[in-house]
């Protein structure tokens, strides 16, 4: 019998330059800001491992109240890499996926607000349809719409 200490997931951290463009882009998805504010101190340093750092942060949570995107804006220290445009082939965390309920009105709707499709939507066999949109600042996003199997 497994002792499994794993109790759930709670979030996945984006680090964005624009807080107000990512949460309008994430809301536009149907997340919904459950909060924002400030992390800042040496405490917050400790679990990062930045030191002292001044972080704003605003966290979204899907409609079914299960998942949840930080996004983190760093005031100090500013951020050191970027990897936005990198393709979905990189090593390392590479994106976020959604189910959808209509793939379609919600990619136009998307692109109408500046995200560009990856390459096309597809199909699946007879189960999924599936996309990626790069959205504000490049983040990529999956987005998957499952088929009734009738």
């Amino acid at each position: 019998m497994s002792n499994n200490q794993l109790l759930g997931m709670d979030n996945v951290g984006i680090v964005v330059e624009s807080l107000d463009d990512a949460i309008s882009f994430f809301s536009e998805i149907g997340l919904t800001l459950q909060g924002r504010g400030m992390v800042a101190g040496a405490w917050a340093g400790c679990v990062t491992g930045l030191g002292e750092q001044s972080v704003e942060i605003a966290m979204m949570v899907t409609p079914d109240g299960h998942s949840k995107i930080e996004l983190s804006k760093f005031l100090n220290p500013t951020p050191i890499s970027d990897h936005r445009t990198s393709p979905v082939n990189s090593l390392g965390y590479l994106r976020v996926m959604f189910t959808v309920k209509d793939i379609d009105e919600l990619v136009a709707r998307l692109c109408k607000r500046g995200a560009e499709l990856v390459g096309d939507i597809v199909q699946y066999q007879d189960s999924y349809r599936l996309c990626y949109i790069r959205g504000v600042e490049g983040i990529l996003v999956g987005l998957a719409e499952e088929l009734d199997s009738k």
